[in-house]
């Protein structure tokens, strides 16, 4: 056996149809109870109960419990880094499992991957912060810069707890829907939060859908012109 990782158990742990959709339900960000999963992967309650133990031992999901309830979510953003990846590669290659609809439109213009912004309004983030010196882009790697710092508390967001963090501040995600980088990590999720409880946008019940209302968006384009 060749040394080095090995691909192969976690490629078969996502290639199963029902895990890759119980995975991809979490991607929203949310934590699910088993039953949830099992709905979301059209298989029973038993068997979601196996799926979920292999990909718990694989360290793909973390499971919490509260009171006699459990629930569970990605194991981390890495792990939600390899499924949008996944996806966009799966897209740019033809391979999709549903004809695109509105609902798959809605999804393009501004999703939740994880705990970020993704789709158009992902990439608009992005794009409006490295246009305008904000960040530093080399490849993967992604840097806030002085002026950037500054952009970023003019919003009203505190970038001290952020940076206490052990989690990279700024990350490159590529966006299945436009196969293009968005802004991850922990600024990325700070802006999510931000557009949230400003009333920019509104997370749409049993979907990855964010839904921005009239003045929110007005509001999000002044905060990140193009």
């Amino acid at each position: 056996m060749k040394e080095g990782p090995d691909i192969t158990r976690i490629a078969a742990l996502i290639g199963d149809p029902a895990r890759a959709n119980m995975l991809t339900a979490l991607l929203s960000g949310k934590a699910l109870t088993a039953g949830e999963l099992a709905e979301e992967a059209g298989i029973t309650p038993p068997t979601a109960s196996g799926h979920l133990s292999k990909l718990e031992e694989a360290g793909l999901l973390w499971r919490r419990k509260q009171g006699r309830h459990a629930y569970f979510t990605l194991a981390g953003p890495d792990v939600a880094a390899t499924l949008e990846a996944l996806a966009g590669l799966a897209a740019a290659r033809g391979h999709l499992r549903t004809r695109t609809g509105p609902r798959d439109a809605a999804l393009r213009d501004a999703r939740i991957c994880y705990d970020h912004i993704a789709g158009l309004a992902g990439i608009r983030i992005f794009d409006s912060l490295a246009a305008s010196g904000a960040l530093t882009v080399n490849r993967e790697a992604i840097t806030l810069t002085p002026i950037g710092e500054a952009r970023i508390t003019a919003l009203g967001i505190d970038l001290a707890p952020l940076k206490a963090r052990r989690r990279p501040l700024c990350r490159a995600c590529l966006d299945w829907s436009e196969r293009r980088t968005h802004l991850a990590g922990a600024l990325g999720a700070a802006i999510l939060t931000h557009a949230t409880t400003q009333g920019w946008a509104t997370r749409t019940e049993g979907s990855r859908h964010l839904a921005f209302s009239k003045k929110g968006a007005s509001e999000f384009e002044s905060a990140f012109p193009v």
